[in-house]
């Protein structure tokens, strides 16, 4: 049996990115009922924000869900302390250290996750107790880890150092990118970018469009100096660019970057002067579909992959 099946009681083993501006209780909810993981991004909910979306995400499916948490939140304790009072099982950790909540969720009964960019964190991760963690390579979008190590070597690299279950993130749409990961030693594959470009996603339809007229090369690795976010190359990325001409002060990027930049761009839809977080797998993202479909063609491609018989001339 599958390891994350298995911990997760769930039929595929698809987890959907808790994506903030992206990953509201009606994608989390579609996911679990098609049989993936889904998660609700804590990140850019208010606390009683988060509550609504637990509450409406119980009554839409009676599937496993977990809510993905970013502990870098100013209202930490408040979160933490919803999701053990709306009796959430499952909780993703990212963007701390995963010994500051592990134990306190874990006495709670809760399955814990943490998002790790490299295998060292991943070794701090389990050393903390956490059931998984998700190893999230440089092709991902949004927020990233600082070695730019790929999908492709970081997780063969942390298959060999943990023990415990392994979630390939970055880079994976398709059947064939699970397939892939699951053989360089993944149990299972976490999923952003096509959730975002799906029917049931909360992200503004003009995010969603520019997710599937993103080309190859469309996106980049910016804002090292604050926090790594890989963009859409629009107007303020642009502006971002143009600002660095000038070898700016990390005060000035932050001026710039303002607040509620990536509100801006993926909810609301300002494809100027928004940011808009998407993976270089955008690439590969043609249209807006279904959650439920999205997931039956990658098992359907993963399953026809699994059976091809290709030989190797050398």
């Amino acid at each position: 049996m599958n390891k994350i099946t298995q911990l997760f009681n769930i039929k595929y083993p698809i987890i959907q990115g808790g994506m903030i501006w992206n990953s509201g209780y009606k994608l989390a909810s579609a996911v679990s009922n098609a049989g993936g993981l889904g998660l609700i991004g804590a990140g850019s909910m208010y606390p009683e924000v988060l509550r609504e979306h637990i509450q409406k995400c119980k009554k839409a499916t009676d599937k496993p869900f977990g809510v993905n948490i970013p502990m870098l939140y100013p209202n930490i304790e408040e979160i933490m302390n919803i999701v053990v009072e709306e009796g959430v099982k499952i909780v993703f950790t990212s963007a701390g250290n995963p010994k500051t909540w592990t134990s306190f969720l874990k006495e709670k009964g809760i399955t814990v996750v943490h998002v790790v960019s490299s295998s060292v964190f991943a070794l701090k991760a389990q050393d903390a107790g956490v059931d998984a963690v998700v190893a999230e390579g440089f092709e991902a979008g949004g927020h990233n880890g600082r070695e730019e190590t790929t999908t492709l070597t970081l997780i063969p690299m942390v298959r060999e150092k943990i023990q415990i279950p392994l979630i390939a993130a970055g880079g994976i749409a398709t059947g064939r990118g699970m397939l892939a990961a699951m053989i360089l030693g993944a149990d299972g594959v976490q999923v952003g970018s096509r959730f975002a470009a799906s029917v049931e996603s909360s992200a503004h339809n003009n995010f969603k469009e520019t997710i599937v007229n993103t080309q190859e090369g469309g996106t980049q690795l910016t804002l090292k100096e604050l926090a790594p976010v890989r963009l859409v190359k629009n107007k303020f990325y642009q502006d971002v660019q143009d600002l660095y001409q000038k070898c700016p002060s990390k005060e000035e990027l932050v001026q710039l970057l303002g607040r509620a930049r990536a509100k801006k761009g993926m909810f609301e839809g300002d494809l100027e002067e928004g940011e808009l977080e998407i993976g270089q797998i955008a690439g590969l993202i043609h249209d807006i579909l279904p959650v439920e479909q999205i997931i039956q063609q990658m098992i359907a491609e993963f399953e026809a992959a699994k059976k091809e018989k290709v030989t190797f001339e050398f």
